[in-house]
C-alpha cells in the first residue's frame, strides 16, 4: 500500500467519549494507553497521569522529554492543588556572561539557554503526595517502550523531520550537540512515520528515576552526568543547582465566569493572562459564537492582557505586581473600557512558538488531574547528555538581556513560563481538567475552548473542533483555513491585519475531561494531532 499518512482529503468527525471508571486524554495514542492501564492495576489519577507523563518523552520527544519542567493542578479527595515543577537558572550565568558570549539576546540552542529540569521533581512529588502505586510501577509502561520501542505516529513524524531539518542546519556538526543526533536520529535521519524508535539510554534513566524517587536526578548518578556533560562542553549547570531544586506546591489563582470558577496556576507562568482575558470578558454578552462581535472583543481582550502578562509575568520572588490586582473587578473594567470598535496596538512584541505535551486524567473516585510538561522549543536546547537519554530544555530563551525588564536574566531565578494547565469547578464541586499547550498559544487557546464550553454550550470534542484564532502580534491575527471566511472580512474591516494557515500545527492542541452529574466522564481530544481518550 502506498498511502499518505498525512493526507485526509475528506471530512472526518471524533465522537465525544464518555466512561464511568476512569478516563486519560493526550496527544498521542500509546501514551494515553499507558495512563489506562496504571487505572486497571488500581491506580488513581495521579498514578496514571504520571505514567503517561513519563511515557510522552518516549512517545513525543518532538515536544518534551525528561529535562524540561512541569506543572499540575490536582483535584484529589475534594480540594484543589497546584504543583509549579519549574527550574531556575544557573548560579553561574547572569547577562553580562551572556554579552560576553556575543549574544544580543537569548539563543534557542546550546548551554546559554538550559535551566535546571524539572520534570523528574513533578513526577516524584505527585507519586510521593497522592500516588497509590510505587514509583516504579507508574514509570513501567514508559520504560517498556523505550526498550523495546514503538512505531512513530503521523503528526509526530511530521514534526521529528522539521525539528531534524532545524537542528542539522544550527547545530549539526557541532560536538556537543552530537548525542542529539545519535539519540534522535540513529539512521543519520529522522524516523519515519511507522517507522520503530527506541532508545535503552531513555530507558535506564527511566529506571533510576523511579528506583529513587528521582533523588539520582538531583544528587546521585545522574547528576553526576548531568555535571561531567556541562563541565565538558562549557555549561553553567552545577552540583548546587541540582540538588538545591524542589517542586514548589502553590495555590491555585481562579475567577468566576458564567456560573464556573476557571482556574489556573499563579505565575512564573502565563495562566494569568488566560484569567484576565476571561475576567474583561465577563462584561460582555454573546448572543452568537459565529459573530464579527465575539471574536473582535475576545482578540482585544486578549491582547491587552497579553500586554500586561509579558510586562510583569516572571518568577514570583521577582514580581512588583500581585497578580489579584491584575485580576480585580475594577481593573478588568478599566480595560474593558478600552475596548472599542477597532483593533488595538498591543504593547508586547512577536509572540514565539513552542513544543509542549498537556494530559489530563480521572478515575473512579472523582479525582482528576490537569498536567502539562515541556522542553520549550521541541526537542529543546540541542543538548542530550550522554548515555542517559535527557534531551535539555531551552527554556531560559524566554529570559530578557534587558536589565530593567521584570523578566530579565539573573542567577538561580525561574522565568516565565508559557505552560499552563487549566481546570474547571462549579459550586466548590469539580467538573474536570482541561488545557490546550502550544507556547503563548495556550492561553489564547484556553480563553476560546472556555468560551465554547460556558458561553455557547459545546460538547467537550466540539470545543476542541471548532476553528481557533491566533494573536501573533501587532494588528497581526492568524486564523484557521476553517475559519469561518464572512468573519475574517468582517475582522478585517475592523482594523485587523488578518492571515489565513494552510496548517493547524501553530492552533495548540488540547485535551478535555468533564465530570457529568451523575459521576460518568465525558471527555474530549484534539484532532490537530495525534489526539487520543482512552476511557474506562
Amino acid at each position: 500500500m502506498n498511502f499518505d499518512p498525512l493526507e485526509y482529503p475528506y471530512p472526518s468527525r471524533r465522537s465525544l467519549n464518555y466512561s464511568r471508571k476512569g478516563m486519560v486524554a493526550t496527544s498521542q495514542p500509546l501514551a494515553t494507553q499507558s495512563g489506562l492501564d496504571i487505572l486497571k492495576k488500581g491506580g488513581n489519577a495521579v498514578d496514571a497521569a504520571v505514567a503517561t507523563a513519563a511515557s510522552l518523552t518516549v512517545l513525543e520527544p518532538t515536544s518534551n522529554g525528561i529535562g524540561g519542567d512541569g506543572f499540575a493542578i490536582v483535584w484529589m479527595d475534594g480540594d484543589i492543588h497546584g504543583l509549579n515543577s519549574s527550574g531556575p537558572s544557573p548560579e553561574s550565568i547572569d547577562i553580562e556572561t551572556v554579552k560576553e558570549k556575543g549574544h544580543e539576546e537569548m539563543p534557542k540552542f546550546g548551554w546559554i539557554p538550559v535551566t535546571v529540569p524539572g520534570i523528574p521533581g513533578a513526577w516524584s512529588a505527585l507519586s510521593e503526595r497522592f500516588g497509590e502505586l510505587p514509583l516504579t510501577e507508574v514509570l513501567e509502561p514508559a520504560i517498556e517502550y523505550a526498550e523495546e520501542g514503538y512505531p512513530v505516529s503521523p503528526i509526530l513524524g511530521k514534526y521529528w523531520q522539521a525539528a531534524y531539518d532545524t537542528y542539522k542546519e544550527e547545530i549539526g556538526g557541532k560536538t556537543k550537540f552530537e548525542n542529539w543526533f545519535d539519540t534522535f536520529a540513529p539512521k543519520g535521519r529522522a524516523p519515519e512515520i511507522g517507522e520503530i524508535w527506541r532508545s535503552t539510554d531513555h530507558a535506564q534513566t527511566l529506571k533510576e528515576i523511579g528506583e529513587t524517587g528521582a533523588d539520582s536526578f538531583y544528587k546521585g548518578e545522574l547528576a553526576e552526568k548531568m555535571i561531567e556533560f556541562s563541565k565538558e562542553t562549557g555549561g553553567y549547570l552545577s552540583e548546587k543547582d541540582l540538588a538545591g531544586f524542589s517542586p514548589e506546591w502553590v495555590d491555585p489563582l481562579n475567577i468566576d465566569y458564567r456560573g464556573h470558577e476557571v482556574w489556573e496556576l499563579p505565575p512564573n507562568g502565563q495562566g494569568m493572562i488566560a484569567l484576565q482575558a476571561l475576567k474583561i470578558l465577563k462584561g460582555f454578552d454573546f448572543d452568537s459564537k459565529d459573530s464579527i462581535e465575539t471574536y473582535h472583543k475576545q482578540i482585544e481582550a486578549l491582547k491587552l492582557a497579553f500586554s500586561d502578562g509579558k510586562n510583569v509575568i516572571t518568577d514570583p520572588d521577582h514580581m512588583s505586581v500581585d497578580p489579584e490586582d491584575i485580576l480585580s473587578e475594577d481593573y478588568a473594567a478599566e480595560k474593558r473600557e478600552m475596548i472599542g470598535e477597532e483593533a488595538i496596538e498591543p504593547e508586547p512584541g512577536r509572540l514565539a512558538e513552542g513544543g509542549t505535551v498537556y494530559l489530563a486524567a480521572a478515575d473512579k473516585d472523582g479525582n482528576m488531574v490537569s498536567y502539562i510538561q515541556s522542553n520549550y522549543m521541541g526537542f529543546g536546547s540541542g543538548l542530550v547528555v550522554p548515555e542517559t537519554g535527557i534531551a535539555l530544555q531551552n527554556r531560559g530563551n524566554t529570559f530578557s538581556l534587558d536589565s530593567s525588564h521584570p523578566n530579565c536574566l539573573e542567577p538561580s531565578k525561574r522565568t516565565y513560563h508559557t505552560i499552563i494547565p487549566g481546570f474547571l469547578t462549579r459550586d466548590g464541586d469539580a467538573v474536570g481538567p482541561f488545557g490546550v499547550m502550544g507556547g503563548y498559544m495556550q492561553p489564547q487557546g484556553h480563553l476560546q475552548v472556555v468560551m465554547n464550553t460556558l458561553d455557547f454550550d459545546l460538547n467537550p470534542q466540539s470545543a476542541l473542533d471548532a476553528p481557533r484564532w491566533r494573536w501573533h502580534e501587532d494588528k497581526k491575527v492568524y486564523l484557521e483555513k476553517k475559519f469561518p471566511h464572512h468573519i475574517g472580512k468582517a475582522l478585517s474591516r475592523r482594523g485587523h491585519d488578518i492571515q489565513y494557515s494552510l496548517h493547524s500545527g501553530s492552533y495548540g492542541r488540547g485535551e478535555i475531561i468533564w465530570k457529568m452529574n451523575d459521576g460518568v466522564y465525558a471527555g474530549g481530544t484534539e484532532p490537530r494531532t495525534d489526539g487520543h481518550i482512552a476511557s474506562w
